[in-house]
């Protein structure tokens, strides 16, 4: 197992560096380093500064307009992007809906929906999750009977991620109730402007708004919007796995966000606690961990092994750390670590309090 870069590709890694450093908007950059919140535009506006560049569907092969990187250049562009200071891409269209298209949809669909896709003009949701169907996801209710040439779908979503602002949002529905519940599963693509679409908010605890609820009232669907075969959704949604091997350990954020966790705990005074100094030397050694685990996965692929039976390992750890260098940051920036919602100022509520 060799884990060293190549020059070629340390020369990949300068490249990438350099074009990002030249194109990724300071502002955005300065708003990702102080984890203040990014906006549509901010997201949006560098989705489609990649898509310029071809550089969106960065895990595209050439034949459907990507730069057909290997699996080790994908990582060093992801790792360049976050030393940066560049938001994390939406996933839901170029990561997630796109290599199901690309492999299971024909042709029109490929012509249809992929160039939107590529340059970050349109944006996709995720309707997987109900309430009730989470971890169960086989147990989904959400329905689409067919009816000549177009599918009526009713039910709800639930947590569906930045879905308020969605163009289109892909969704499991069920088309059959015979048999095991993964059979009767279809993939539908749904237009969120289509009448009977509702999408309700759901506040997080500290007051954003980044979940929501999607109900569908006698939503119609044409049926050419059905990826592949009714009855093999599961089948597509499973898919997804094979494209998200190691960006979903999210090792190169854990990286940022710990040098940002010690800039924080200097600047605190908190640096002087050598419990507290231990805890981040810990937190250190497991990212440097999991980011040998990560390279561990390229190399195996390098080689044309499989390695999917490491994604659910990566995919734990990386939740794992990301709660514990979360809670580090509250530790370090004490009261300051309190939730700042810049709304509150134009409301009128600042410096007011609930009992008047």
């Amino acid at each position: 197992m060799d884990l060293a870069f190549t020059p070629e590709e340390q020369a990949f890694r300068a490249e990438v560096r350099a074009w990002v450093r030249d194109n990724l908007p300071a502002e955005i950059a300065q708003k990702v380093h102080n984890a203040q919140r990014l906006t549509r535009d901010d997201m949006q506006g560098w989705a489609r500064i990649l898509g310029k560049k071809g550089w969106l569907g960065y895990g595209w092969p050439k034949q459907f307009g990507g730069p057909g990187w290997n699996a080790v250049q994908k990582h060093l562009f992801e790792e360049e992007c976050a030393l940066a200071g560049a938001p994390r891409i939406v996933p839901f269209g170029p990561v997630m809906v796109a290599p199901v298209i690309m492999a299971f949809g024909n042709a029109e669909q490929h012509k249809r929906f992929l160039p939107g896709i590529a340059s970050g003009e349109v944006w996709w949701s995720q309707g997987y999750s109900e309430p009730g169907s989470g971890s169960d996801l086989a147990s989904l209710k959400t329905r689409a009977e067919r009816v000549g040439d177009k599918y009526i779908v009713n039910g709800q979503k639930t947590w569906t991620t930045l879905g308020q602002y969605g163009d289109w949002i892909f969704c499991l529905v069920r088309t059959s109730t015979e048999g095991k519940p993964q059979t009767g599963i279809s993939f539908l693509l749904i237009d969120m402007k289509s009448p009977g679409i509702t999408v309700r908010p759901i506040k997080l605890l500290d007051g954003e708004h980044e979940v929501n609820e999607v109900w569908f009232d006698n939503v119609e669907v044409p049926a050419e919007n059905l990826i592949g075969e009714e009855n093999k959704g599961w089948t597509y949604a499973k898919h997804l796995l094979s494209h998200e091997r190691t960006n979903i350990a999210d090792v190169n954020r854990a990286k940022r966000e710990l040098e940002r966790l010690k800039r924080i705990a200097k600047t605190e005074g908190v640096w002087d606690d050598l419990r507290f100094r231990d805890q981040i030397a810990l937190l250190e050694v497991d990212i440097v961990a999991l980011e040998m685990l990560v390279l561990r996965v390229l190399s195996a692929e390098k080689s044309g092994r499989n390695s999917l039976d490491i994604a659910g390992l990566l995919k734990i750890r990386g939740s794992e750390i990301q709660q514990r260098y979360t809670e580090l940051m509250m530790l370090a920036a004490g009261p300051f670590s309190l939730p700042f919602i810049f709304e509150a100022m134009d409301a009128g509520w600042q410096g007011d309090f609930p009992g008047g």
